[in-house]
């Protein structure tokens, strides 16, 4: 089904995406593709099997049959979600890169996040710009394998609650915009320097590396660019070194430090404009899943407490504490009162959501908490037992029940005084929410919250057992608020530049036999006339003319790619490598 507010093909897979994700997702517009994309994919996917086969995990190759990833095409996201479906995964085009957060609750959804743009031909080796060479080649594949999809799953269902700071969005938007203007056309090189300046200057003031930070390290050091096998025989899984012809290469040499992958990885920092110095190996995907959990033991997800509180306040965005009754306070943290390391009073600015087991409770949305929401935690003052454990003789006892006036003393000196109007329990019967009338919640005499006829919902929870980023319920914000600062260029084309894409257009046509009446002489020579500087076109005239074995107009074209590597030595290896792919496998079919 063709879902047309969100312009994709849907299916059961996509289906179950939220909502605010959706705002994410873009059409693919295969048609916007032009034969030049089309040459520069088929180059590298072409080169990058040649070479992969040799030094890439087993499970890209496969993966490559598996999910439809042609070596000659670029794959249409249509086509590619019918074969990925079959593997409980789906893809999705987006807009270069979107916020982290974003990209890992994707994964949970079993949702593969593609870029659709492609890298210009002057970047074929490698671009800063996530693409679907990146995305397609790289990540696609190896998600065949089912031990690495499900780290992939595992990873994004523990990244996307990880908690941000504030500084880590201003690096995430310095990089988008890095990444955009270095892929676009005719950037002046003072614009691209200082771009790269102001990342190195938020890369050395991020202070103390976020949750978010963290986890993006190992991402970048597993997924991006990891290494599987030994430390002295390494195989590639990581879709960064997958898909660039030149790292992939480079990586295997002793210039590369190979380093035993472990929990230090999230403490290793990285360049995304530099080809990395170092490099982690895995010895196999499973331990992928057990450094992840190690990681995760280290989060406020799992650890709570004060620090998993401040870390919310620090985020300035949506974030849930889930007390040990498993009440769930969703929205933005502003303060938290304190006793000996333990919290005892927090508040929130704004809508706030109250929810359970990641469902808001009825009546306890944002409407009914509009302006914020506080209250004490912990234990009475004196009283060993805590509220959610007492007993229904025990709450009499304490005159904790409907109907009552009631000053309750909590340890840290906050006391609550009102009528008690209701209480809520949670489905083991331990009573999370005491709705009180006519209260007032004090610290040391501090007024904190007074109240007459409004109602005051009092949460009920001796300790805070996790901090996570985003809210319990999905449902409970209205989360459609992205934002693009930045957006890919897109390039307007003169009459030339379309004149160029024609050309290989017609090429393309001949080799896929759509056009037999085309003249390959007259295309080279108006290429030689008139682009004298492109090399990937010739190199494929090059390849039809080997094929077809008209050896002399085979060397003339070899000679006019030998004058192009005098004038542009930079790009010389890569017109070797074609050469010599187009010889070795015309030897390899004789053979």
């Amino acid at each position: 089904m063709y879902n047309m507010q969100n312009n994709y093909q849907s299916n059961p897979i996509l289906d179950k995406l939220p909502e605010h994700l959706r705002q994410f997702i873009k059409p693919q517009n295969y048609e916007d593709y032009s034969a030049i994309d089309q040459a520069v994919w088929r180059y590298v996917m072409r080169k990058n099997v040649d070479y992969l086969g040799k030094v890439a995990h087993a499970s890209y190759l496969d993966g490559l049959q598996k999910t439809g990833i042609s070596i000659n095409n670029i794959p249409n996201m249509y086509g590619m979600n019918r074969i990925l479906e079959e593997i409980g995964w789906a893809a999705v085009a987006v807009d270069g890169f979107i916020p982290p957060s974003a990209f890992m609750e994707f994964q949970a959804y079993n949702v593969l996040v593609i870029a659709s743009d492609i890298r210009q031909l002057e970047n074929i080796e490698y671009t800063p710009a996530p693409d679907i060479i990146h995305e397609g080649a790289g990540h696609a594949p190896i998600i065949a394998n089912p031990e690495y999809a499900e780290y992939l799953r595992r990873f994004g269902e523990i990244g996307c609650k990880a908690i941000s700071s504030k500084k880590d969005y201003e690096l995430y938007e310095a990089v988008r915009h890095l990444s955009i203007i270095k892929e676009a056309p005719n950037t002046p090189e003072d614009e691209i320097k200082k771009a790269e300046n102001l990342i190195e200057n938020l890369q050395k003031n991020m202070g103390e590396p976020s949750e978010m930070a963290l986890i993006r390290n190992l991402h970048w050091w597993t997924v991006e660019y990891g290494l599987i096998g030994t430390v002295e025989n390494p195989k590639i899984y990581g879709a960064g070194l997958l898909s660039s012809i030149g790292e992939s290469a480079w990586c295997m040499t002793n210039e590369v430090k190979k380093i035993p992958y472990s929990k230090i990885a999230a403490h290793t920092s990285f360049d995304i404009t530099k080809p990395q110095p170092q490099l982690f190996v895995t010895p196999d995907f499973s331990f992928l899943s057990q450094v992840l959990e190690e990681f995760a033991n280290t989060m406020a997800l799992r650890t709570g407490g004060l620090i998993g509180v401040q870390k919310l306040i620090d985020a300035a965005e949506i974030g849930t504490i889930e007390l040990s009754t498993g009440l769930q306070i969703s929205g933005n943290y502003i303060s938290v009162l304190e006793n000996n390391g333990t919290p005892i009073f927090f508040q929130t600015a704004g809508p706030t959501a109250l929810s359970y087991r990641n469902q808001e409770l009825i009546g306890q949305g944002i409407n009914q908490h509009l302006h914020g929401f506080g209250s004490p935690i912990g234990k009475l003052k004196g009283i060993n037992i805590a509220i959610e454990d007492m007993s229904p003789r025990d709450l009499k006892a304490y005159n904790i029940f409907e109907g009552e006036i009631i000053s309750l003393e909590f340890e840290g000196d906050i006391t609550v005084k009102g009528k008690i109007i209701t209480g809520t329990r949670n489905l083991q019967g331990e009573i999370i929410l005491i709705t009180l009338k006519n209260c007032i919640v004090t610290h040391l005499g501090k007024v904190l919250f007074n109240s007459e006829e409004e109602l005051y919902n009092m949460a009920i929870g001796e300790k805070i057992v996790s901090a996570f980023n985003g809210p319990a319920d999905l449902s409970s914000f209205d989360r459609i608020t992205h934002e693009v600062k930045t957006t890919t260029h897109k390039i307007k084309k003169t009459a030339k530049q379309l004149k160029l894409e024609d050309l290989y257009q017609q090429i393309r046509d001949f080799r896929e036999g759509k056009n037999k009446t085309v003249s390959r002489n007259k295309v080279f020579k108006e290429i030689q006339e008139n682009y004298p500087k492109d090399w990937l076109l010739p190199l494929e005239i090059y390849e039809l003319a080997i094929k077809s074995n008209t050896i002399e107009f085979a060397a003339s074209i070899a000679a006019h790619l030998e004058n192009i590597k005098l004038d542009n030595p930079r790009i010389g290896h890569l017109i070797d490598n074609g050469i010599t792919l187009v010889q070795d496998q015309t030897k390899s079919k004789k053979a």
